[in-house]
């Protein structure tokens, strides 16, 4: 889990509230939803040890996932099926970059 962690806060800017790049409303919020006790625990531990790594307060929301919702046809693998999108690749493709680096 720690791994993933690592990933979700390297490609993000987790001090932004309700704010991903260009994009502004609170569908852009930086969010982690969990399951159980000790995925919040862990999740909150996380966060608490790298606050130290940030000047500015994090803030990205921690709640349980009462309910999934799948994303819309087009939505899903909208980064794999529009590559030349100008959104793509200006936002996009930078975050895609360092999680293959990762």
């Amino acid at each position: 889990m720690e791994r993933i962690l690592e990933l979700f806060f390297k490609i993000h800017n987790p001090t932004t509230k309700n704010r991903e790049g260009p994009d502004i409303g609170s569908q852009y919020r930086s969010i982690i939803l969990y399951q159980t006790e000790h995925q919040e625990k862990a999740i909150e531990k996380f966060i608490k040890n790298i606050q130290r790594d940030y000047s500015d307060e994090i803030v990205t929301d921690v709640r349980r996932l009462d309910k999934f919702y799948l994303a819309e046809e087009q939505h899903q693998d909208y980064f794999k099926k529009n590559p030349e999108n100008a959104y793509c690749r200006i936002n996009a493709q930078p975050k895609v970059e360092k999680a293959k680096n990762f």
